[in-house]
């Protein structure tokens, strides 16, 4: 069954990468690909905060602006895969860049079907039972192996207790799906300093709460693709990911991957798995991504702001002025 959508819900809308079917109660299907998402109205509430200043000295108390966090439950074939905290919004596209991400997909094609599931309901102020959106179920195409019981352990997202730097860059060369040292593309470097603003300029969540991160694909010229924002970093990135999945995107040769957070090893492999031959982050990188880097032949940028950057991996395809 098809998770409703009352006229009392949220906004919907679709994209579909096959053909969309409506049911007698306003349930949307999708017989190929996925129907997506959009912000949910959940992006951000409204709650009261004190603020204390200890130089007036004074109080006083007002609304504020909140990001939201929410769990997302993603099942595969109806069993439970994992839990994120996640913004809600372009839950669909979070849930294809993961999957790729973590080696369990390597193309759109792969699923045939992402929904909602019907069950994940709470009792709404309207008097109906509403969907949470927070559970969603994808189905596997034919011949795709579905994901190991143990696999909840062995994500790179959970990979940073019990694994070795050397190990986790072995399993993520042994699972990419594409390769980035053969991309020759060239990255002017004033053209990459410029890529934080023009992502910033696109974070409108955050200039009401100040509490979101934020990923952005843009071209070699400086175009942006698509820019997404979430309370967890790795979490923004995949939904760019799975929108560049879904949109053919990928591999994502000649691409930058810009992130407003430091460049982890996570995030190094989320660009490496989607075949984007450049990572920009306004903030430093740990060791463990400057090898992860190293080895794939991905260039890796830090402290990219203003009119500098850092170049830690992969010099030979930034063009200084």
């Amino acid at each position: 069954m098809w998770a409703p959508i009352r006229l009392l819900a949220p906004p919907v809308s679709t994209t579909t990468t096959g053909g969309a079917t409506a049911g007698v109660d306003g349930t949307l299907g999708v017989s190929h690909g996925a129907w997506q998402s959009g912000p949910m109205g959940r992006v951000t509430v409204r709650r009261k905060v004190t603020t204390i200043d200890l130089a007036a000295p004074s109080s006083t108390t007002r609304p504020d602006t909140l990001s939201v966090e929410e769990p997302l439950e993603l099942r595969v074939g109806g069993v439970p895969l994992t839990v994120t905290m996640r913004t809600p919004g372009h839950d669909i596209e979070l849930v294809h860049g993961f999957l790729l991400s973590e080696g369990l997909i390597r193309s759109a094609d792969d699923i045939v079907l992402a929904r909602y599931c019907e069950g994940a309901v709470v009792s709404g102020e309207s008097g109906f039972d509403e969907n949470t959106y927070n559970v969603i179920d994808v189905t596997l195409a034919p011949g795709v192996a579905a994901p190991a019981a143990s696999a909840t352990r062995s994500f790179f997202t959970n990979s940073s207790c019990g694994v070795c730097g050397k190990a986790s860059i072995e399993q993520l060369r042994a699972k990419s799906a594409h390769e980035v040292r053969g991309d020759d593309t060239r990255f002017a470097a004033a053209t990459v300093a410029a890529l934080p603003d023009r992502l910033r300029a696109e974070q409108r969540s955050f200039d009401k709460t100040g509490g979101l991160h934020a990923a952005g694909l843009f071209t070699a010229e400086g175009e942006l693709l698509v820019a997404r924002e979430d309370v967890g970093r790795h979490n923004a990135v995949d939904k760019v990911v799975g929108w560049a999945l879904q949109n053919g995107h990928l591999p994502g040769t000649g691409r930058v991957l810009v992130v407003s957070s430091r460049a982890s090893f996570e995030l190094t492999q989320k660009a490496i798995m989607a075949g984007i031959p450049c990572l920009a982050a306004v903030s430093a990188p740990s060791s463990l991504a400057v090898e992860c880097a190293e080895d794939a032949g991905m260039t890796l940028l830090g402290f990219v702001r203003g009119t500098r950057l850092n170049v830690y991996a992969g010099s030979h395809r930034i063009t200084p002025p």
